[in-house]
């Protein structure tokens, strides 16, 4: 298997039939993505970020074109690929262990025992420093802690592909941050391939191995490449005097507000 193009996307389309006719969301989508590369998709609303990441998760299927992962076509939802949303989805009537566990159960049930399922439910909690909050329920603990389940959730699945759509979009700044660096630290030691999309400028640059910078919709395309060559272990402290990280991000900013910015003229 080519580690280059664990992930490939090829000549791809998405219309959606609406009451008001069909509606072109995305057209002619073409890219690679290496095992283990965090990629952040950025563009302003409506250019069909969430639609791209919803294609790669197997939610829906493309008009045209065609998904690979690991060389098999995306034909639907699977373990190999697990989605962290906005919105944690937590089941409120369920403990953060149970929440994490029912996910385990589903994919590995079959094949280990309940001592081993919970071993794994245990050390994803712990992953995400969530080990004394176990037997909380979600209306017990704040917006940071309640993402961090959603993760858990997602990485004890151990899918091949992590995909995040705007995790941290609807967190305080410092909760944001926080979570961003604890991100950082966790795609270190699992060695995940992640797709996420955000529209943080900073975010992208920070986590991202690449940015994939989407034209305005409908119709929306990539419109740019951004390869992010900043060493790793990152840290924001010593990134926010870096020239090097200010030239990525005012490349970002140039691209979405100069060259794409009359959506932001026309709201």
């Amino acid at each position: 298997m080519n580690t280059d193009k664990f992930i490939q996307i090829q000549n791809v389309e998405q219309t959606f039939k609406t009451a008001k006719g069909l509606f072109p969301a995305l057209r002619d989508i073409q890219l690679n993505i290496a095992k283990g590369e965090f990629v952040a998709l950025i563009g302003h609303s409506g250019c069909g970020k969430s639609t791209l990441l919803n294609l790669i998760a197997g939610l829906t299927t493309p008009t045209n074109g065609v998904l690979l992962c690991a060389n098999r076509e995306i034909a639907g939802p699977g373990p190999d690929r697990a989605v962290v949303f906005q919105n944690h989805s937590l089941l409120p009537w369920l403990t953060c262990f149970d929440n994490v566990y029912l996910g385990i159960e589903r994919v590995f049930g079959k094949t280990e025992s309940k001592s081993q399922l919970r071993a794994r439910t245990d050390a994803a909690l712990a992953m995400v420093r969530l080990s004394h909050a176990a037997q909380k329920r979600p209306g017990e603990i704040s917006g940071g802690m309640k993402q961090r389940v959603g993760i858990a959730r997602a990485l004890a699945m151990e899918p091949k592909v992590l995909l995040m759509d705007e995790p941290f979009g609807a967190l305080d700044a410092l909760t944001r941050a926080k979570l961003q660096d604890e991100l950082l630290e966790i795609v270190a030691k699992t060695q995940a391939t992640v797709v996420m999309v955000t529209h943080d400028v900073d975010e992208a640059v920070l986590l991202s191995d690449k940015i994939v910078m989407m034209t305005n919709g409908p119709a929306a395309t990539i419109g740019e490449v951004l390869a992010v060559d900043l060493p790793r272990p990152r840290s924001r402290v010593e990134l926010a005097d870096d020239p090097q990280y200010q030239l990525y991000r005012k490349a970002v900013i140039d691209f979405l507000y100069t060259r794409q910015g009359h959506v932001e003229k026309a709201a």
